[in-house]
């Protein structure tokens, strides 16, 4: 079965000419040069991007989903690969509507028609994991029920799954040894990304438990709706959400037409995103036309919910940090941070990064701040940090990725869009708010539980510390307590030094 597969993949490589890809290397160029010498049909009208496209919908949705998270890979790939990739679409037959019955009797314990009151057989929606069909519950007090959307995984994809991911492994191995650049694409940890996605996508719950936290977060929102959760009705291979009705976002005339007001649509998109990052620092991180309507009321209606994005205290900070710094042009306050957050080592000299972001982001300043991408900001930043030895961390590409999908839609609903006028405030807003007396308070009232372990532990670290008679101990047994957890917070390290102080300064 496995040699089967691997057969299709070498046909399917062969081809779309993705042998060109060898051309010119030292150890595989003799693949190239064979597969030119072959006298087998080939297809090599498209540029070699969007071949790479083709290839992979041909292999099937499991290589679609593949290229799709490999698309968000910005920092790895070439511009021109990762937007051909962005386009890859799952075109994916429906399973019948009989077999969603079995797999949804087998996961809740019973017939679908005791389940729901009705149950449209015909999916409204197919991917390559799963398909979506529209139900109603059963009603109460002669009233009917409420409208669902029932997903059901697809059925034997487990096995398949595990297939392509072993071949998958395989060829970043072979990347990895045979190709120049191959180290630093990092195809295994690609791989290995994508097989978490994967199989998290394959519980249901887990995108119930994303759903759940994103509309808890939007809890009488103006801007957004998230459909409820009906757990009773949900597990591993069932998920069963509220109903929602809406059009699509990228139906332009249909919203014109319905009266929506656009700008004030694409005001909102930037908000919901920052609002997400550094209020909530949990965001939908797959929020591309498919997965928006728009309700009748004008608010955003947000499906699909298998990735998500999360982000510290930590990162919130130094991402708020950049961009106030960015666009104000101060890129010695860019390195700095960079530097504090530990995104590049710690050895790297401010001076040589301030120059290095100022070279890259000059050009970027010289049109107006409306034709300014965020997101392009963001890529460039990853460019240049990998000059730096740097390791991007994964959800600050998930928060790129959603940020130039946030970007698109919005200029798409109204080209004058000025992300940096709507998103200035709320950043400013926000900064003032963490350094100053509110966040203050906040933080106090937030760290409070902690502190009843953490204070009487303090003397304590810091006198077993002493306890060797030196110096290069007490500096040490202070460095030690600052990397415990528990003392991560700001006014605590502060207490912990002036302690240190004082016990250093009686025993000297």
């Amino acid at each position: 079965m496995r040699i089967a597969r691997f057969s299709k993949i070498v046909a399917t490589f062969y081809r779309f000419g993705l042998d060109e890809f060898f051309a010119g290397r030292a150890r595989v160029g003799f693949i190239h040069r064979l597969c030119q010498l072959t006298p087998l049909p080939r297809d090599l009208s498209a540029p070699l991007p969007q071949r790479v496209r083709l290839a992979l919908e041909a292999l099937g949705p499991i290589f679609v989903k593949f290229g799709q998270v490999l698309s968000t890979r910005r920092d790895l790939l070439p511009e021109e690969y990762a937007d051909a990739l962005a386009h890859l679409q799952d075109n994916v037959q429906p399973f019948d509507g009989a077999i969603s019955h079995q797999v949804i009797a087998r996961n809740l314990g019973r017939p679908v028609a005791e389940l729901y009151a009705e149950f449209d057989d015909v999916p409204v929606a197919s991917a390559s994991v799963a398909q979506v069909h529209r139900a109603r519950l059963h009603g109460t007090d002669g009233k009917p029920g409420r409208a669902v959307a029932v997903k059901v995984l697809r059925p034997g994809i487990l096995p398949v799954i595990e297939q392509d991911l072993a071949l998958m492994r395989t060829l970043a191995r072979l990347v990895e040894r045979f190709l120049p650049d191959g180290k630093r694409l990092k195809p295994q940890e690609v791989v290995a990304e994508f097989d978490r996605h994967l199989h998290d996508e394959l519980d249901l719950m887990h995108e119930a438990g994303n759903a759940s936290q994103l509309r808890r977060n939007f809890t009488g929102s103006d801007m957004l709706l998230v459909p409820e959760v009906f757990y009773d009705y949900s597990a591993r291979e069932v998920l069963t959400l509220e109903w929602m009705d809406g059009i699509p976002v990228g139906q332009i005339e249909r919203l014109r037409e319905a009266g929506v007001d656009l700008k004030k649509l694409s005001r909102f998109g930037v908000e919901i995103f920052f609002t997400q990052v550094f209020r909530h620092g949990f965001f939908h991180a797959d929020m591309h036309p498919g997965n928006i309507f728009v309700a009748a009321d004008g608010r955003y209606i947000a499906l699909d919910f298998g990735i998500v994005g999360s982000l510290t205290e930590s990162d919130k900070h130094y991402l708020a940090v950049n961009f106030l710094a960015f666009f104000n042009r101060d890129y010695h306050r860019v390195a700095t941070a960079h530097i504090e957050s530990g995104w590049v080592p710690k050895e790297t000299r401010a001076e040589e990064l301030e120059a290095a972001v100022r070279t890259v982001c000059e050009p970027i300043f010289d049109k107006p701040l409306s034709q300014i991408s965020f997101g392009l900001v963001l890529l460039r930043l990853f460019e240049t940090s990998r000059r730096f030895n740097v390791e991007i961390q994964p959800q600050l590409v998930l928060l790129q990725k959603t940020l130039l999908n946030i970007e698109g839609l919005g200029r798409q609903l109204d080209p004058d869009l000025d992300l940096w006028d709507t998103a200035k405030p709320f950043l400013t807003k926000w900064m003032n708010e963490q350094i100053g007396w509110r966040g203050l308070l906040r933080t106090l009232k937030h760290e409070a539980p902690e502190w009843a372990t953490t204070l009487p532990a303090i003397p304590r670290k810091l006198n077993e510390a002493l306890s060797g008679k030196s110096t290069e101990l007490v500096v040490q047994g202070y460095i030690q307590l600052m990397r415990e957890q528990k003392t991560q917070n700001f006014l605590l390290k502060l207490i912990a030094l002036l302690l240190a102080a004082l016990l250093l300064h009686d025993w000297l």
